[in-house]
């Protein structure tokens, strides 16, 4: 038995206005897409290109352009920095390795000064995190 198909295929004109809303929803959700705000201290590293990582495990300090310190994304003190890295340090079975994030504009005056509080929280090894270079310059390392 044969069922009539009652379906006509559309045979009139696409109309563009629902086509051109749905396309400017898609705009408008992509422009408020990208103002996304996302959390942590803005830092601006320097670059450099074939520095040595490390394969311990590391606990990271971030050093802004205004030296303020902020440790596991939080605002901190000298002396509460020296006191959370010795907790650190006395409940990590292996050797811990400091890794920097100080801004480019950073002097090393403050550097050193985050260096020594880390040597005397008990740290022995401090590596300053960088960002590749991503043209490589002869003659510059």
């Amino acid at each position: 038995m044969k069922f009539p198909r009652h379906a006509r295929i559309l045979r009139s004109q696409l109309d563009a206005a629902p086509l051109a809303a749905v396309f400017f929803l898609l705009v408008i959700f992509v422009m408020l897409g990208s103002h996304v705000y996302v959390p942590g201290v803005r830092v601006e590293l320097p670059a450099a290109n074939d520095l040595p990582g490390t394969d311990r495990p590391t606990v990271t300090v971030a050093l802004d352009v205004s030296n303020r310190l902020y440790f596991v994304d939080q605002l901190i003190t000298e002396a509460d920095l020296k006191l959370r890295l010795r907790e650190a340090v006395k409940n990590s079975s292996e050797p811990l390795t400091l890794v920097v994030q100080a801004d480019a504009a950073v002097t090393h005056e403050n550097l050193v000064r985050l260096d020594l509080l880390a040597r005397d929280a008990g740290l022995r090894e401090a590596l300053h995190a960088v960002r590749p270079r991503l043209i490589v310059v002869p003659g510059k390392p």
